[in-house]
């Protein structure tokens, strides 16, 4: 018997040794960075901002790699079965969680697929119109939109993805079922809004200050429960009626299950070294948003943020009884 502690304690540290060495030396190589949505989108801006200075961190490129498509399942997927090696990260939002319960035929589980590098950021949501929408106000949008639902149009980025989740709270909270037109990826339905072919959306503050500002596009609030530094003018949705009207999408950093936890360190002590550059902070401000705090960009905070998300969705989303599959 003491031999046989004595043999399974040498391949324990046989084990750590190597994995210990494989840590200190990465990266040596390139690392892809999947984002599953197209690029341009709100997702890949926040992607190529962090990939930027952790780059320079780590001493070796990530490339971002955008692989849309099936509401970011495919892409996720795509790391879900990558080698463990620390070379292929994924960076998702919001539809990490709420895909558990969209895809009711998931080719992987997001709790048991990947290990965790930490938390990004939180971004605000705006809900806005085409620039000649009738309503002045917040309030005279939602009796508007109530008193007309049969006729609104209500543009997402597919199904599944932040504008179509809000877009399915915000006819839950004002009771006002929609005609949703999903397209692929937030490009496309700005397109048609800024046009005039569809009559509202929802969506992050990444893909639309600059909208508003501009004066393109009709904004009527901001779905977190504070007004937001760079629109301040734009009143809450809570503040406005909607007592619990409180979206934001969040962003995290993930790798395939089995990847050495000191190399899931690593990534994560680069990725608050990246929060923490005034660069980064002035630049998501710029955004409508802030970079996480070193204490949620790390695993643990992003596994529990996970966690706590997944039900939190499905009730949201069984209520509404819409589904992707």
């Amino acid at each position: 018997m003491a031999i046989y502690k004595t043999i399974f304690s040498l391949a324990v540290g046989t084990v750590l040794a190597v994995s210990g060495a494989f840590a200190q030396s990465y990266p040596e190589r390139q690392i892809n960075m999947v984002v599953p949505f197209s690029a341009g989108g709100p997702t890949d801006t926040v992607a190529r901002l962090i990939a930027e200075k952790m780059s320079a961190d780590l001493g070796q490129q990530i490339v971002v790699e955008n692989v849309g498509g099936a509401g970011g399942t495919l892409g996720t997927g795509k790391v879900a079965t990558a080698e463990a090696d620390g070379y292929t990260v994924l960076l998702h939002n919001i539809g990490m969680a709420t895909s558990a319960t969209l895809y009711r035929e998931l080719a992987y589980e997001p709790l048991k697929a990947f290990e965790y590098v930490g938390l990004v950021t939180e971004v605000p949501m705006t809900i806005v119109a085409r620039k000649d929408f009738a309503p002045a106000d917040f309030k005279t949008f939602v009796d508007h939109v109530k008193a007309n639902a049969a006729t609104i149009t209500m543009a997402n980025a597919g199904i599944g993805a932040a504008s179509h989740l809000c877009g399915m709270i915000l006819m839950s909270a004002i009771e006002a079922p929609l005609t949703t037109v999903p397209y692929k990826g937030t490009g496309p339905a700005m397109t048609d809004l800024l046009g005039g072919q569809v009559d509202i959306m929802c969506d992050q503050t990444t893909n639309t200050r600059e909208q508003i500002k501009g004066g393109t596009i009709k904004a009527y609030a901001v779905t977190t429960p504070d007004r937001l530094k760079i629109l301040p003018d734009l009143p809450t949705a809570m503040e406005s009626g909607l007592a619990d009207f409180n979206v934001s999408v969040w962003h995290g950093i993930y790798t395939p299950k089995g990847t050495p936890a000191a190399v899931n360190e690593r990534l994560a002590a680069s990725l608050q070294k990246a929060l923490a550059d005034p660069d980064v902070a002035a630049r998501f401000a710029e955004l409508g948003t802030a970079p996480s705090s070193a204490a949620d960009a790390t695993p643990a905070a992003l596994q529990a943020k996970l966690e706590s998300e997944i039900p939190r969705w499905k009730a949201v989303i069984d209520k509404a009884g819409v589904y992707a599959d």
